[in-house]
């Protein structure tokens, strides 16, 4: 845990201009390895706006899929998607699960273990509403480097502006997810790093999209001109942008698999 400023992710429609094509691009990776069967019953804990529950409704021809997250407005912009299949969105938290023991053939959190109060207990809770034999995954942006808006973070910093990180940041390491996998009692563990990138047309455009982010989009509307400016400089400068030509990030994030006990 940590008394630092958080991020928190409350607007379905921002969080996608900000992160959806960052999620498809790891979770497409992600689910590349895992490699599930088909016909499975899912269950998609942190599901948020739905970016993730979309791709398992494409690719893993699931026979049911639950999607729960704490936010009414991440839930409402999932619902209205029409890329999720017969997903249903219910209101719920990692740390009590709203499914009964052995409900689900899988359940995967998609860059959520971080934002977890108590992350031991969230894994504990996909554990219990799997079946026997069945899956358990999770990936998350190894923070802060891994994280692909990390380039504005140093920026910001470095200016004397305090770090912003999600609660539980330290679970988001490799070592750290391979305990909680363990801890849990899941058999076959496995693990591995997945590095995307994204280019941008221009350095503008990289710059529009990261002030939609939260951090930036409650706090960076009050800074004086003079400091916003002077960030968008530091940024430019630090990436070596050069006016026109496009702007490439990558970005780093941990993955975990294993099975419920039999």
């Amino acid at each position: 845990m940590t008394d630092q400023p958080q991020i928190r992710f409350d607007d379905g429609a921002a969080y996608e201009t900000y992160m959806g094509h960052w999620s498809r691009k790891v979770g497409e990776q992600f689910l590349d390895w895992l490699a599930p069967a088909p016909g499975l019953s899912w269950l998609d804990v942190g599901a948020g706006n739905g970016a993730f529950t979309a791709l398992l409704a494409e690719r893993t021809k699931p026979a049911a899929i639950l999607g729960i997250d704490p936010s009414p407005a991440q839930l409402d912009y999932a619902r209205k998607r029409q890329d999720v299949g017969d997903a249903r969105f219910e209101p719920g938290h990692a740390m009590e699960i709203p499914a009964a023991d052995a409900s689900f053939d899988a359940a995967v959190m998609a860059l959520v273990i971080a934002f977890v109060p108590d992350p031991a207990k969230g894994v504990g809770e996909m554990v219990r509403a799997v079946k026997p034999g069945g899956l358990v995954a999770g990936y998350m942006w190894n923070w802060p480097e891994g994280f692909p808006f990390f380039p504005l973070d140093e920026v910001v910093a470095g200016r004397g502006f305090p770090r912003v990180s999600p609660p539980s940041y330290e679970a988001s390491r490799l070592h750290r997810m391979q305990e909680l996998w363990q801890g849990a009692g899941l058999t076959a563990v496995e693990s591995r790093a997945i590095t995307v990138e994204r280019s941008f047309p221009d350095f503008e455009t990289f710059w529009a999209i990261a002030l939609t982010g939260p951090r930036m989009a409650s706090w960076a509307p009050g800074l004086a001109p003079e400091m916003r400016e002077t960030l968008r400089a530091d940024l430019k400068a630090n990436l070596g942008a050069e006016d026109g030509k496009p702007v490439t990030l990558k970005a780093t994030a941990n993955a975990l698999k294993g099975r419920v006990a039999a």
